[in-house]
């Protein structure tokens, strides 16, 4: 059952994960296991749990309410953790963060499937190349979830869809679509189209159809490929794809924040 902890030294071993160690640190921590990542409030870490992430333990300044329900969860389905409850502005001093709602748990990773074994009976997906901003990972993540996108492949040199700010912006939407990195920086064009995919790459060029296109529409199977904010796709993978498209705008304006962006293309794709 879980176990709470009111006084406790601040210099714990145990609570070097939720302040001293950096993303890429916790993340590799147990290699060649898989490491660990944060999930903040008490409604990611239901979703994450009930996902059949492993939880490691909790800090929190507030255990009633969802927290409790979330401790609840924790308890029926892994038998209990060790729960560290303090104040708000001490959370604040061991993470450098402000906690949402509360409470913050460690959890254990899980080792990432393949992307061939990710895209397995998909119609629709999503490929991200080379988006390092959190936010906007958690965000089109999200909208990959809302929307119906069957699942997301990202390039190497993505932001990890677990990291605490990705995580959180994704409103735990992360442990709710299927997920993997592919291996290189570029998006894997080659393997998308031995898999049956035709792709579209999101780039303003003078051949891009409009993302309302019937052709899109008419494929079984589409990968939505989009790219960083300022360098967008490669030239490599714009060439490669059966598809450039495009979002007709007005007033001038060229382009969206990529998360926009791929908001509006999963549900005109999808639709």
């Amino acid at each position: 059952m879980n176990r709470i902890i009111k006084d406790f030294a601040p210099e714990l071993p145990e609570l070097e994960v939720y302040g001293k160690m950096p993303e890429h640190t916790l993340a590799h921590i147990y290699e060649p296991e898989p490491g660990v990542f944060i999930a903040e409030s008490p409604k990611v870490i239901m979703r994450a749990v009930n996902a059949g992430y492993e939880p490691l333990s909790v800090l929190a300044s507030d255990i009633s309410g969802e927290a409790a329900e979330a401790l609840s969860l924790i308890e029926e389905t892994s038998g209990g953790v060790d729960i560290f409850l303090t104040t708000e502005e001490q959370i604040v001093s061991l993470t450098g963060f402000r906690p949402v709602r509360g409470a913050l748990a460690a959890m254990r990773r899980r080792v990432l499937p393949s992307p061939e074994e990710i895209i397995r009976n998909c119609r629709r997906i999503a490929v991200f190349e080379g988006v390092v901003n959190p936010t906007n990972v958690g965000a089109m993540i999200r909208s990959a979830a809302a929307l119906g996108i069957d699942a997301v492949l990202l390039t190497s040199d993505c932001t990890d869809p677990l990291y605490r700010r990705a995580v959180r912006v994704s409103m735990g939407t992360v442990f709710q679509v299927k997920w993997t990195f592919l291996e290189s920086a570029r998006a894997d064009i080659d393997m998308l189209h031995k898999n049956g995919f035709a792709c579209a790459a999101m780039a303003l060029r003078s051949e891009s159809v409009n993302i309302d296109d019937r052709s899109l529409k008419g494929e079984e199977k589409l990968a939505v490929i989009l790219g960083a904010e300022g360098d967008g796709l490669s030239d490599e993978t714009i060439s490669a794809s059966d598809y450039t498209v495009c979002i007709p705008m007005k007033n001038g304006v060229d382009s969206l924040n990529v998360a926009a962006a791929s908001a509006l293309a999963f549900w005109e794709t999808l639709k």
